[in-house]
């Protein structure tokens, strides 16, 4: 999916900072969940007159929920993109995988928000026993040019060999 971030460029903001910051930039659309996934996900985070608590990954996403990245996004912005996301993504059943590419956006500072009470970061999944797709890559370039960055440990295309420094994401931007 090409997000449009010249049109909604508080939110394109977030999503690129928190890509960077190691969340998954592929969705798996998971809407039956998504009312828990948000309650994880804001839990502990105060409200903020004039602001939304934008959540990515989304809380549509089978990723989202508890770690979720949090930023304060103004209302108008949040609000104009979920819009846009929920038309473009409603003809896709729960379980579709999405790429989330933002085009036009301009990384700007994002009002990053914090927790009222510490919160124990999560670990890296350990790795499954079985893979869980036929996707391999003999480098990260070729994952890079496929479209995979920040392939976390049990998602499709992660393999120990790409995981530089065994933290779970491999082929970090």
């Amino acid at each position: 999916m090409h997000f449009p971030g010249d049109k909604y460029p508080e939110t394109s903001s977030h999503i690129l900072s928190a890509i960077k910051k190691g969340e998954p930039a592929i969705c798996t659309i998971d809407r039956k969940d998504a009312d828990e996934h948000r309650a994880k996900s804001l839990e502990g985070i105060p409200t903020k007159s004039g602001y939304d608590r934008d959540e990515f990954p989304m809380a549509m996403c089978a990723e989202g929920g508890a770690g979720a990245d949090i930023a304060y996004v103004h209302s108008s912005d949040n609000r104009g993109s979920g819009s846009w996301v929920g038309n473009h993504l409603e003809g896709y059943t729960d379980g579709t995988r999405i790429l989330f590419v933002v085009d036009g956006g301009k990384e700007t500072s994002v009002l990053t928000a914090t927790r009222e009470t510490p919160k124990e970061t999560p670990k890296a999944p350990e790795p499954a026993s079985t893979p869980k797709s036929n996707i391999v890559f003999k480098n990260c370039t070729d994952a890079n040019k496929a479209g995979y960055y920040n392939i976390h440990r049990g998602e499709p295309g992660y393999a120990p060999k790409l995981d530089r420094d065994n933290d779970g994401i491999a082929c970090e931007k």
